[in-house]
């Protein structure tokens, strides 16, 4: 009975030490990933991490507050997020700001394991590197000063 050419072929190319093709790259023909799409599945990973409170810097996240108030605009998913996408490979670096009383050590740790999880689960690319940047921490007064503008206006 003939063997299949294709398993012949993965484990001799593994065996000699020459690079096996990734899931995106088949015979068929290729997948590629738009570095947005990557962009986007890291934000909301990162975002998903107890004691991370927003992602970007002070700039970022201030036009973010004001594209977001523009009706008809769309979501920022990857504000605080710069990725560069490869063929088989990719890098994230990641701007957040975390809550007042978390270890930044821990938070970092667990926003790098959920983007490298979700990322290569979803897109099958390897990820070599999760850069965090904390520009800031998230104090329980910031929370109250939002409250004071929300007062009724004095005059009518």
């Amino acid at each position: 009975m003939p063997t299949s050419g294709s398993q012949e072929s993965s484990s001799s190319a593994a065996s000699s030490g020459l690079a096996v093709p990734s899931a995106l790259q088949s015979p068929e023909g290729n997948t590629t990933i738009a570095d947005a799409v990557v962009q986007k599945i890291a934000s909301m990973s990162a975002s998903d991490v107890a004691g991370v409170y927003a992602l970007g810097g002070g700039a970022a996240r201030a036009l973010g507050a004001v594209r977001d108030r523009i009706p008809g605009s769309s979501q920022s998913a990857g504000r605080g997020v710069s990725v560069e996408v490869g063929e088989r490979q990719a890098a994230i670096d990641l701007d957040l700001v975390t809550e007042y009383g978390v270890s930044i050590a821990d938070v970092a740790t667990a926003v790098r394991r959920n983007v490298i999880a979700s990322v290569e689960g979803m897109t099958g690319l390897d990820v070599t590197e999760v850069n965090i940047s904390v520009n800031d921490i998230h104090l329980p007064s910031d929370d109250d000063e939002d409250d004071t503008s929300a007062d009724p206006p004095r005059v009518r």
